[in-house]
């Protein structure tokens, strides 16, 4: 029965690894597994590690992965005006009401509003960014551009009307008669000498 103290790799799978270069007397020939002439043939001559000749290794053909800047980029979901004519003519146009009509979806950083089209009414939009297409089209039509409501703050947990309860003081560790007598002798040592003057 197989147990960890008796566990041995099928026969076969190691073996001797062929040693080149030792001469016609190894068994292999006059070029003792050299081969004619070339780099390899050459004594201290050796190949580096995914070396390919000179053609573009493996590990520059395949892509990469990993860290970049892109994970910090800030992307702004894009509506255009043409989209805004469904809205009623005076309304108020935000992040809320760009949701619900399913302009905007995900979790962008914020939104932005290109000149795409023609805006038929005056809106008051409130949004983060306006191209200058946008702005001018808006105002055109009888709308106003103004940067969003700011969102409420969380309240922090374990707080009362925003603010912190007073935490508790833990209670003082007792210290141990060495850790006393260490800091006493420390103290004491600290204190410069008086020089004693001989009359």
């Amino acid at each position: 029965m197989l147990r960890l103290h008796n566990l041995r790799p099928r026969p076969g799978a190691r073996h001797r690894v062929k040693r080149l270069g030792i001469g016609e007397s190894s068994g292999h020939g006059k070029t003792s597994g050299k081969g004619h002439k070339g780099q390899k043939a050459r004594s201290g001559g050796s190949i580096r590690l995914g070396f390919e000749g000179g053609q573009m290794p493996l590990i520059r053909r395949l892509p990469k992965r990993g860290f970049n800047n892109s994970a910090f980029h800030k992307q702004y979901a894009i509506v255009n005006l043409s989209d805004l004519n469904q809205f009623k003519s005076g309304s108020i146009v935000n992040e809320e009401s760009l949701r619900d009509a399913k302009l905007v979806i995900g979790h962008p950083y914020g939104i932005k509003i290109l000149g795409d089209g023609e805006l038929k009414h005056g809106l008051t939009i409130q949004v983060e960014k306006v191209s200058a297409s946008a702005r001018e089209k808006i105002e055109k039509a009888g709308g106003s551009i103004s940067m969003p409501e700011p969102k409420p703050a969380l309240v922090e947990a374990g707080t009362v009307d925003g603010e912190k309860e007073a935490t508790k003081k833990r209670p003082a560790k007792k210290r141990s008669a060495k850790a006393v007598s260490r800091e006493t002798t420390r103290k004491a040592s600290s204190k410069p000498k008086k020089k004693s003057v001989k009359k």
